[in-house]
């Protein structure tokens, strides 16, 4: 169908309808989106389920909103003012878990904002199905938004509105995504609708907010309040009735209806504080404060198996082989014989970066990082495998079937971007049920590691029998072809530059002391994109563990491919 946009009509009319039947508005905006649905309303005007007439009908969501005073002078302080949050939402839209803002513009007297529209169900549309959120589901969900708002408080950006309507679980990929940071919440309400003064929702918003202050840990505090909801299935009433705040006192009384560990009861109460001094001053330090259970440190791979390579030998004495795994590695069949093998790889703890004598200030300071169980791929991602995963369907971007300059089923994938690999994960997740991603930082670094503290993983002496890399083959090789390290990886010093989630940092200071490193550093520097690993023809300096790089993110090099991984291990 095709919906009218006009406020005073919202006729539905025939498919591929150029003007509205009832009222004579023109249906298609900019030539381009096609509104299908209303699916949303709210003081700032309404929002609409739409199509991309010029990328195939691909869905996405127009924001309408409404100035509420005539006269040019108006329109053009609101185009001004929704002009200047298009931009922070374009900003914002840099998080892969943000959606992209696609256009913005005035039309026909009003104003219009075009963003990515992320398939998937609310939070709230999740409990009413299946029930009441677990402990451990809750603890997720912190894990994983509150690197978001981390990322939306660098930007100097304050959400205001996080309920759980407002937490879309995508079900391509069962990533979490923050949604509708209302470009009018920082119009005045003579210019744009809006409710009162206030911004928020009534029985998420802290005190100080509901008095039109704002802090960024006031997205702390309505977190919290979407987490205690979800716990206990208790909202509050139209008539502002709430089971678990007491109104005379002024107090949460939560806990009178689930019970949780100490852990996380304390790290709630203390972001559902009234006064913001008293709440945690950052999303950061809430991930620090959470002490997430790690699954016990024996969860390892097999032994890999005996390598002809006379160097093995010297491999195995530097870096014995771990004992065999609780978590069983795993392979997705792609297809046409190619297999994608992943490697169970253990929880703990380590050392992150080098220390003074080894290598370079980007690498410093070092510091403990903890990380999670999870998959990595057994190899860089070969050509084989990427042609297979090119051939499904597109997500976001057009993938070249093959991108590669050396030209080999069995060779890396290369040539590709950081926003290719990107589109890779998708669609390979999509068609697999499973959340593949590209790694952290800090889980490619581990990962590499595998328990060792030198150089390389099997030692502080490389040669070109143990890594391909000083240009001694003259391209890239077979993956597989040199001995692996104790976790069973291969290939991960030297080949191919690897690409990891994280953006880049110039050096280790004020890194996040996450309880879960899993979690990718956000940066807020342009496009720029961590490499590690080395590569075929760089000196050995380049290919050790600590070593680190970057790229911008729409680069593609004949040395740059990735690996994937998978959160959790034993969950595949």
């Amino acid at each position: 169908m095709s919906q009218c946009l006009n406020p005073d009509c919202l006729q539905q009319n025939p498919p591929k309808t150029i003007f509205c039947q009832r009222c004579g508005s023109k249906l298609v905006l900019q030539e381009r989106y096609r509104g299908v649905r209303v699916i949303g309303e709210g003081g700032f005007g309404r929002t609409f389920l739409a199509v991309d007439e010029q990328r195939l009908d691909t869905p996405c969501v127009i924001k309408q909103f409404l100035p509420q005073q005539s006269g040019s002078a108006a329109l053009e302080k609101a185009t001004e003012l929704f002009k200047q949050e298009a931009f922070r939402l374009r900003d914002l839209g840099k998080h892969s878990h943000i959606p992209d803002l696609l256009a913005f513009f005035p039309q026909e007297g009003r104003l219009y904002l075009i963003q990515e529209f992320i398939e998937g169900k609310n939070l709230l549309d999740e409990l009413q199905q299946k029930g009441k959120f677990s402990e451990s589901e809750v603890k997720q969900i912190l894990v994983e938004l509150l690197p978001i708002l981390q990322f939306v408080h660098d930007k100097k950006v304050i959400h205001r509105d996080i309920k759980p309507e407002n937490i879309i679980r995508s079900s391509q990929t069962g990533a979490l995504f923050l949604i509708d940071f209302g470009v009018s919440k920082e119009v005045g309400g003579s210019v744009l609708t809006r409710v009162g003064t206030i911004t928020g929702t009534p029985g998420y918003a802290p005190p100080e907010q509901m008095r039109g202050k704002v802090f960024p840990n006031s997205d702390l505090y309505s977190l919290a309040v979407t987490c205690i909801r979800l716990l206990t299935g208790c909202f509050q009433k139209d008539d502002g009735d709430d089971l678990i705040f007491d109104s005379m006192r002024m107090q949460w009384i939560w806990k009178q209806y689930v019970s949780v560990s100490q852990e996380l009861e304390i790290v709630l109460d203390k972001m559902l504080q009234d006064i913001p001094v008293n709440r945690f001053q950052s999303a950061t330090e809430v991930l620090s404060a959470l002490q997430i259970q790690e699954v016990p440190a024996n969860i390892i791979v097999p032994q890999p198996p005996v390598s002809p390579n006379p160097f093995q030998q010297v491999l195995q004495f530097i870096s014995p082989p771990l004992k065999p795994p609780v978590y069983p590695d795993q392979n997705e069949n792609l297809g046409n014989g190619v297999i994608l093998e992943m490697v169970a790889i253990p929880g703990g703890k380590f050392l992150m970066g080098s220390p003074q004598g080894e290598g370079n200030d980007r690498e410093k300071p070092q510091h403990q990082v903890t990380i999670q169980p999870f998959y990595m791929g057994k190899y860089p991602v070969t050509q084989a495998q990427w042609e297979m995963v090119s051939r499904l369907p597109e997500v976001k971007i057009d993938l070249r079937s093959k991108p590669s300059h050396f030209k080999g089923a069995n060779l890396p994938v290369e040539n590709v971007s950081w926003h290719d690999a990107q589109e890779f994960c998708a669609r390979i997740s999509k068609a697999t049920g499973k959340l593949y991603r590209l790694p952290s930082e800090a889980e490619w670094e581990y990962a590499c590691r595998a328990n060792t503290t030198t150089l390389y993983y099997f030692g502080d002496t490389i040669t070109t029998d143990l890594v391909n890399h000083n240009n001694k083959y003259g391209q890239t090789t077979d993956v597989g072809k040199f001995p692996p390290n104790a976790f069973g990886l291969y290939d991960m010093h030297g080949n191919v530059w690897e690409w990891c989630e994280d953006g880049w940092h110039e050096n280790y200071i004020n890194a996040p002391t996450w309880p879960n490193n899993n979690i990718p550093w956000i940066s807020q520097s342009d496009n720029k994109r961590m490499l590690r690993g080395g590569q075929w023809y760089l000196n050995p300096s380049y290919c050790r563990s600590a070593s680190r790089s970057y790229n911008n993110g729409d680069r593609r090099n004949k040395d740059n491919g990735f690996r994937l991984v998978v959160s959790g291990a034993g969950t595949l």
